[in-house]
């Protein structure tokens, strides 16, 4: 028997260390010749490292979270024969998910219960009834002989299947409900549920259990970016008011004859108008190194994309995206979510930006207040799309109305900028004809 110790090779350029965001393999394990052993990251990259060697697991080198130094040993393995020494090369990195998710145990499904039938006498015609109060040409209500409900008197309790259908959505047990004449009501669930208050489904709402969370791999970089970003910069958040009710009409009208092109949201039309506007704006288009005391003003945009993942959220850029149309940047914003949620986006596609959008489509929010993706000095939120009642020359109609809130670094920007940049925002992107007009 031989020990084998595998040292964490140089995976990038630069880094010193890699944090142990998953293992999938425990002391006494049996691994063989390439088995996938453990998921390090760093800088948002993870990379799967496999055994070179087969045999037994008998040391690793810390629990998930943990920060490895390059060339430090990260497993050891008990070989059959003598081996050589651990390879000192690089290793090539693969783009799984940074973290593997929890295994969530799903809630017991109850089986549906049968609803109880209405029955025609004039025909022999059953149907179900969606209204609680039946036609009297229907016939008696009967109860369904497998869905008795208690009363006080001990006999089953009537009401419609529209009855019985909102008392299971409620939790209310029907045996419990109080009621006048041959069945059970809306108006005597409405009764019950208002003396009742919020006890009606069954009491104080259940507790979750108390739980730890270690913060690791990428929700402990975003928490670190997060937090240099607000004790570093002095935000300030600039909020403006757009009427989309043409180009909302214009996206519609683009998207009816689109052909293989992607379909359009208002995402590509938003990017294009910023990259249009900010060949004016140039020290908002720009990224801050602090420590040297330099603000480096980017002609080209490269602009963050804000993603969501399972694992948190990711910043994927559009490289040079003054240079494509509107099509083109559907096509490359569906490109990059997809990979970056699949977790393939590489170290390039997801670092570089020099301003950031921010979206969560119709869930946005009426405003907000992003947080600048540090080193950059400007972020825009994308709010939702609400109609609204708007006065147009005189006469009230009803719009379409979104909010852009704009972030910025005020050691760099200032309040007058911002707000002439966003008025200069707001003439394209209520005038669509301008922002599709060649530039």
């Amino acid at each position: 028997m031989a020990r084998y110790e595998f040292k964490l090779p140089d995976i990038g350029e630069g880094i010193a260390e890699a944090e142990i965001v998953a293992w999938h393999v425990k002391i006494g394990d049996a691994v063989v010749e390439d088995q996938q052993i453990a998921d390090m990251m760093t800088d948002k990259a993870t990379v799967e490292m496999e055994s070179p060697v087969a045999g037994k697991v008998l040391e690793v080198a810390g629990a998930v979270g943990d920060q490895i130094p390059i060339g430090s040993v990260l497993i050891v393995i008990e070989t059959e024969g003598e081996v050589s020494a651990a390879p000192a090369a690089p290793v090539a990195a693969k783009q799984p998910p940074a973290a593997p998710l929890e295994d969530v145990p799903t809630a017991d499904v109850e089986p549906v219960e049968r609803r109880a039938t209405a029955e025609r006498r004039d025909g022999g015609e059953r149907r179900e009834e969606d209204r609680g109060e039946p036609d009297r040409r229907q016939g008696e209500w009967r109860a369904d002989a497998a869905d008795p409900e208690p009363k006080s008197d001990g006999k089953p309790a009537l009401a419609s299947p529209a009855v019985r259908q909102r008392a299971r959505d409620l939790g209310v047990d029907l045996g419990a409900v109080r009621y006048g004449g041959d069945r059970i009501r809306h108006a005597d669930l409405d009764a019950y549920l208002l003396y009742h208050g919020g006890g009606a489904a069954g009491g104080p709402v259940p507790r979750r259990q108390d739980e730890d969370v270690k913060v690791v791999g990428l929700r402990r970089k975003i928490a670190e970016n997060m937090q240099e970003a607000k004790r570093r910069i002095p935000h300030f958040t600039l909020v403006e008011e757009y009427d989309v009710t043409a180009l909302e009409a214009t996206r519609a009208m683009m998207n009816t004859d689109r052909g293989d092109h992607p379909k359009l949201t208002m995402l590509p039309f938003l990017i294009s108008a910023m990259c249009r506007t900010l060949r004016d704006y140039p020290q908002i288009n720009a990224r801050f190194d602090d420590e040297a005391g330099v603000v480096h003003r980017s002609g080209a945009v490269h602009m963050g994309m804000a993603t969501q993942t399972d694992n948190g959220l990711s910043v994927a850029v559009i490289r040079n995206a003054e240079g494509r149309d509107v099509w083109g940047l559907a096509a490359e914003v569906k490109r990059l979510a997809d990979a970056t949620r699949a977790g393939k986006a590489s170290r390039e596609e997801l670092s570089g930006s020099t301003i950031t959008i921010s979206s969560l489509g119709p869930m946005g929010g009426i405003a907000s207040t992003p947080v600048i993706n540090r080193p950059e000095v400007a972020i825009i939120a994308v709010n939702k799309v609400k109609e609204m009642p708007v006065v147009v020359d005189g006469e009230l109609e009803i719009r379409k109305i979104m909010n852009l809130s704009l972030s910025c670094d005020h050691r760099v920007v200032d309040g007058w900028d911002a707000a002439l940049f966003m008025q200069d925002l707001k003439a394209l992107i209520e005038n669509p004809l301008r922002l599709l007009a060649t530039r």
